[in-house]
């Protein structure tokens, strides 16, 4: 199951660079000028997760493997790119196969990185964004209805239903607000998500920083915050991050954040925010073997969290043995969790929590 979030924002924001360090390699060249990056790069990087470290531990376990997310470094968008200025219509059309976006936003001044517009303006820059994911979306579904009446009309049942959905979607883009705002019943829910809207993709804002101002953020920082309506923000600065990613002992990482008055690096924070953003939960296998973190969607039952592991889990699933991560780490073992009465057994019904520690009994 592959969650990505796409890396977008102007040219010479810092995306790349976010990128680089994010995945600590230098796969995503960073240069001083608009479109350097001709292909999205793609980087999987682990969800940080203490829980996962504490588990393999007790378990005593060979091998720990952590949750992943993809991200997706895609170039620089300028005004215009939904009509086909810059690298156009192609990076819109990379943005449409992630689930989610991740907008890096430029908050610092340096006189020898140029600003497309030659002034530092977040705001103003953030817009220049939103309107033309927002063009590229009116486009695509006025581009879209003609073809689908014509099928609605000779008796295609799946193009009606497909029809009413985009229908209500451009009165909602023609109003001049973003798909997500789309009202639909559930039944609809699924084709609203089918269609590939950019702007119906949550979004999250890093705010790119010089180093003096990664503690508390500055004036441009605040005004991002003042303008996204309660979307996440971040504040990071991706030299630092770059920097960080270059030390090879976790106890140097930590003395170089303790120097700068932080706690944990930046990335880790966009990638938890990531995580949340897509509506994510982890939840744990653990024994001598391996200790792995599950990635899942919120509300997801036991039956397709097993079919996450392999798919005869979920076609013969009868029951998951089920302990919280919170008492089994109180318990210090699997056994004594038992012992205590810590253990569950859930049926195809429950309703998978984050932190559960499962064992799936599955007959095929």
């Amino acid at each position: 199951m592959g969650f990505n979030c796409g890396i977008v924002g102007l040219p010479n924001v810092g995306k790349s660079t976010l990128f680089n360090a994010l995945t600590a390699t230098a796969s995503a060249e960073s240069a001083n000028y608009p479109f350097c990056t001709i292909e999205p790069n793609v980087g999987r990087i682990a969800v940080p997760d203490e829980r996962l470290k504490k588990l393999s531990t007790m378990a005593h376990s060979a091998v720990t493997i952590p949750a992943q997310l993809e991200f997706v470094d895609i170039a620089g968008i300028v005004k215009g790119a939904s009509s086909g200025e810059g690298l156009g219509n192609k990076f819109l059309a990379n943005i449409r196969e992630t689930d989610a976006i991740l907008h890096v936003v430029r908050c610092f001044e340096n006189d020898d990185i140029t600003h497309v517009s030659g002034k530092i303006d977040p705001v103003s820059d953030m817009e220049v964004i939103n309107t033309e994911l927002f063009l590229a979306d009116l486009e695509s579904v006025e581009n879209r209805i003609p073809n689908l009446q014509k099928k609605a009309k000779s008796g295609d049942k799946q193009s009606k239903e497909i029809l009413e959905v985009l229908t209500k979607v451009y009165e909602v883009l023609k109003a001049g607000k973003p798909a997500i705002q789309t009202e639909v019943p559930d039944e609809e829910k699924d084709i609203l998500k089918q269609l590939q809207l950019i702007t119906t993709k949550p979004v999250m804002y890093v705010c790119n920083v010089a180093e003096s101002d990664v503690v508390s953020g500055n004036e441009y920082t605040q005004a991002v915050v003042a303008n996204v309506h309660g979307a996440p923000v971040v504040i990071i600065s991706a030299e630092i991050e770059a920097e960080i990613a270059l030390l090879t002992s976790d106890e140097d990482k930590m003395a170089f954040l303790n120097d700068l008055g932080l706690h944990e690096t930046g990335l880790n924070r966009v990638v938890k925010r990531g995580y949340e953003l897509l509506g994510l939960i982890t939840y744990f296998t653990a024994g001598e073997k391996e200790t792995r973190a599950w990635t899942i969607t919120k509300g997801t039952k036991a039956p397709a969290a097993a079919g996450v592991i392999h798919t005869d889990f979920e076609r013969g699933f009868i029951c998951a043995e089920t302990i919280s991560c919170s008492e089994y780490l109180e318990c210090g073992s699997e056994q004594e969790a038992k012992k205590s009465g810590k253990m569950r057994l859930e049926g195809k019904d429950y309703v998978v929590q984050d932190g559960d520690v499962m064992h799936f009994r599955f007959n095929v």
